[in-house]
Parts: C-alpha cells; structure tokens; sequence
C-alpha cells in the first residue's frame, strides 16, 4: 500500500552497541538537517552519538513527537522496537546492521540514496500483526508479553519433554509430548517457526502458523489457523518442570503445571516502511539461498 505522506520530525533509534551501528546513527544525524528533517534520539540511543547537538527524548515522547521511526540494527532491534512503538501507530524504517534482515532493508551502503527516497514520498507500508499472549493460574494473570514474530512454549534448560493440551476458538485440537510448541506470525514464519520445519507466510496473510517441536507422535505436522483465532494452550499436569513461554525470544514468562496460556492476535498492526521496490520474493531468494532464474528472460505470463 502506497502513502503520500511527508515526514517531517524523524526518530532514531538503535540497540546495538556496535561499531558500524554507531557509524550509520551518526551518518543519518549528519545528513537529515541537510534535507530539511528534524531528527530526534531516543535517549538510550543517544550514548552512540560522536557529539553531535540533537533533540534528545525518552522512548515514549519520541513515538508521539516524530512521524516516522528508523531503527538501525537487526532484526532483532525490529523485533524490540516494534513491540515498543506499535502502540503509538508510528511507522519504523529499518537499516540492516545486523544478519538476515528480513525486516531492515536499507543497506548503509546506500543510505541517503534509499532514506533520502523513502522521506520524500517514495516508499510503500506494509502492515504486521502482532499477537498477545497471557499467562493465567487459576484466576489470576500471572505473565503478559507481545509478539511480532513468534510465541514459544518449550521447557526451558530441560532436555525432558512436557504435556499440553491444544484448543482453537475454544475447541479441542489434541494432547500433545514434544519439546514444545511454536506459534508464529507470518512475520515469524521466516524465523525459528522455519528452522523448526514450518512454513514460510506472505506478510500479507491474515494467518498463524502452529508448529511443534520434536513432537512424540510423527503424525504431527504444522498446519496454519485465521489471523483472529482465539488460542488456549493448557500446560499438563502431570508436567514435572516449569515451561518458558517466550516472545521474539526476548521475553520470557515462566509457567506451571496447569497454567493456561491465551494467545490472541493484537487489534492494532504495526506499520513497516519500505523502498518502493521491496519484494518479499526477492528477498527470500537472498536471505534463504533459493535458485536464481534459469535465464535472463522476462517472465512468463500464462
């Protein structure tokens, strides 16, 4: 989806204490006043600056001063700041500084060039979901998180596999023994969900992925579920450890035999941006190694 809006106050935010985390930070509070935009640093992020003289806010008052947020980092800085900002529906720009990169795509390489576009309207948004999870014994809430790629239930430092029960819009699925269970975001489904063996979603599907690990019985296979399904995981009784249920694998909550786990999608999306030319498939093809085409021909309509 296309936008026309212009951005004026520019948020800056990063995590990694990187070398060439530091370079891109201060290259981007170097060349936005240049072409006319405010940027703001996020407070933390402000201990990478070279000295520069910038507006400097907390998280909270930066997300409602700026119009848009670029995060430089990983995935993982993505993951963190999404789950921050997507309360205050400010849209985030990723500049990859990490690995994959599945969710920063701005190479530092090209930074003014790429940046320089996305400011002055060139750009597309695309919207992710996020989903929450709550953690309940007996009748109390004992854990919430959120999460942009996945939530994991899994037995923490045991090597011992744990019990659980499986329920979808309040209907029984099964009682499963495995090392755990995954369950993923079309975001996510680029992540763990697909080391453990799932499959990969369009970021445009209304859609999440359960996908077990190691399960006990090998008929068990990940199947995809609607978007807004209401989620029920009943920990085992008969469990002898104290499963982890983790988000983005960056928040944990520790739970117990009889626990009752809720995962819900969360009402309201988090808003990336992007070059104009961004394409899932193309990144695919870089980031997981898929075959490049058999020639140099255009494609094939049927």
């Amino acid at each position: 989806m296309a936008m026309d809006k212009r951005f004026h106050r520019i948020g800056l935010l990063a995590q990694l204490r990187h070398a060439e985390v530091r370079h891109t930070l201060n290259h981007l509070v170097e060349f936005l006043p240049r072409f006319g935009y405010e940027p703001v640093v996020e407070s933390v992020t402000s201990g990478l600056l070279n000295g520069a003289v910038v507006e400097i806010m907390d998280s909270e008052a930066m997300a409602e001063a700026v119009d848009l947020v670029i995060v430089v980092g990983g995935d993982g800085s993505m993951l963190s700041a999404g789950r921050d900002m997507v309360r205050f529906n400010v849209p985030l720009l990723g500049v990859n500084r990490g690995r994959l990169g599945f969710l920063t795509d701005i190479h530092p390489d090209e930074l003014e060039q790429r940046v320089g576009k996305v400011l002055a309207g060139e750009y597309i948004v695309t919207d992710r979901f996020l989903l929450d999870v709550w953690v309940r014994r007996r009748e109390r809430i004992i854990g919430k998180a959120s999460a942009l790629n996945d939530v994991v239930l899994h037995p923490g430092k045991s090597v011992r596999m744990m019990e659980f029960e499986l329920y979808i819009d309040h209907q029984f699925v099964y009682s499963q023994r495995s090392d755990g269970l995954i369950i993923s975001t079309p975001t996510g489904s680029t992540a763990y969900a697909l080391s453990a063996g799932g499959p990969i979603l369009h970021p445009g599907l209304d859609a999440i992925v359960l996908v077990p690990m190691n399960p006990h019985t090998l008929t068990s296979r990940p199947f995809a579920i609607a978007g807004n399904s209401d989620i029920e995981i009943l920990v085992g009784a008969r469990n002898e450890l104290h499963p982890q249920v983790t988000c983005d694998g960056q928040k944990d909550v520790t739970a117990e035999p009889g626990d009752i786990i809720r995962i819900r999608k969360q009402a309201t999306p988090l808003r990336l941006i992007h070059p104009v030319d961004h394409n899932f498939y193309e990144i695919c093809r870089s980031k997981l190694g898929w075959g490049s085409r058999l020639d140099s021909g255009a494609p094939v309509h049927r």
